[in-house]
């Protein structure tokens, strides 16, 4: 069995060099890059499973890298690790195109865990599930993150998609909001819970065209998903 590839960018090289060997020594191949513009090379010479990005980093931020790498791949997992700790620094390493997030100092672990989560989600979406979902009025592209309604189409975030097929795969019953968050973000923090909330809030009004497609609030359990 081959070996899982991550492209890994930190431009601490103590930190950097830690976490590399760490990860190898876990069996996972480490390409490592100390900048954003040579980790674009490396990404496209490596094809990696997960990418692993600082968003501080010299001569192209984590969040400017992560646009390019989408460009080149829309489906590739990305982790952003940072010491940024703000709503706002977060919920923009989601727009544009991230999947996870770590703050520093995280544990091995850890991150490790977020690494397995984000590509067992993966393999589930390439797993032969059908590609494009009807859901009301609604056409769910699955893999290009894309939901359509009256030839208009509004590109979703690999976060937005995954949640959005989380409750539609369990729209005959209730699904908890510990599941959601143990599968999306990897763990069911304070923090995480907030940001579930407003990826809720998010597909609501995406799908508000439609009146008989409603995520439910069940309060102090989770969410029901009905589609009419």
């Amino acid at each position: 069995m081959s070996k899982t590839k991550i492209l890994y960018v930190e431009d601490e090289p103590f930190l950097g060099r830690i976490v590399k060997e760490s990860l190898e020594s876990r069996d996972f191949e480490v390409t490592m890059a100390a900048d954003g513009k040579l980790a674009v090379s490396l990404f496209k010479e490596s094809n990696p499973d997960i990418c692993v990005f600082d968003i501080m980093l010299p001569q192209k931020d984590g969040y400017t890298l992560a646009k390019e790498i989408r460009n080149i791949n829309a489906h590739v997992p990305i982790i952003f690790v940072t010491a940024k700790t703000q709503t706002e620094d977060v919920l923009k390493g989601f727009d544009v195109g991230g999947n996870d997030y770590l703050r520093k100092p995280f544990s091995l672990e850890e991150l490790i865990a977020r690494v397995n989560n984000l590509l067992s989600i993966a393999r589930y979406k390439n797993s032969g599930s059908k590609e494009v979902i009807e859901i009301g009025v609604f056409e769910f592209s699955v893999s290009r993150y894309e939901l359509k309604f009256n030839n208009q189409i509004k590109k979703l975030s690999h976060r937005e998609a995954s949640l959005l097929k989380m409750l539609y795969d369990n729209r005959h019953g209730t699904i908890t909001r510990k599941d959601i968050l143990m599968n999306l973000w990897g763990d069911d923090s304070f923090f995480n819970s907030r940001n579930l909330d407003v990826y809720i809030t998010k597909l609501r009004d995406y799908l508000k065209d439609d009146p008989a497609v409603q995520i439910i609030t069940i309060k102090g359990i989770g969410y029901h998903f009905s589609v009419g």
